[in-house]
């Protein structure tokens, strides 16, 4: 793929071509339910409500590669997130984001990030892609505030 805009993000029940997104800041987040860091949900949700008339794109990932903290179907994670802290941006396909089956979008954000970024260290790790440079947030060591800071 040539660049991030070339890619489609897989929802549930739809897609997302990022080349239609290309006028927009975006942020890519793996997300768990039953993780530490899952109430960062509430937070991710507080940006897209602030920030989301301003260009900013929240999409979350469901994954499962972290201690099994996403166990359920595509439905049950889009249920949770609404249910539990009123989520409205896109919650895609669940995904990896390390290894071999690591899905081609997670794949080009880590090896395009400055710097690139080996594998993804836990659920809520982020990427903010802005005018096509794309940035790294551990989630060990940033909140949904840096993020923030950052726009």
């Amino acid at each position: 793929m040539s660049d991030i805009y070339s890619h489609t993000v897989e929802l549930p029940k739809s897609q997302i071509p990022l080349s239609d997104l290309k006028d927009k800041t975006l942020l890519f987040v793996n997300v768990a339910s039953k993780c530490g860091l899952t109430p960062q949900y509430k937070d991710l949700q507080a940006l897209h409500e602030k920030y989301g008339e301003k260009g900013l794109v929240i999409i979350g990932f469901p994954c499962n590669q972290f201690k099994g903290q996403e166990p359920g179907t595509d439905d049950d994670v889009l249920q949770f997130c609404q249910a539990n802290y009123g989520v409205t941006f896109p919650i895609a396909k669940k995904a990896d984001v390390n290894g071999s089956d690591t899905q081609p979008i997670w794949k080009y954000l880590k090896e395009h990030a400055d710097p690139p970024v080996q594998e993804i260290d836990w659920n809520f790790s982020k990427f903010l892609v802005k005018d096509g440079n794309i940035k790294w947030f551990p989630a060990r060591s940033t909140k949904v505030s840096d993020v923030e800071a950052a726009l």
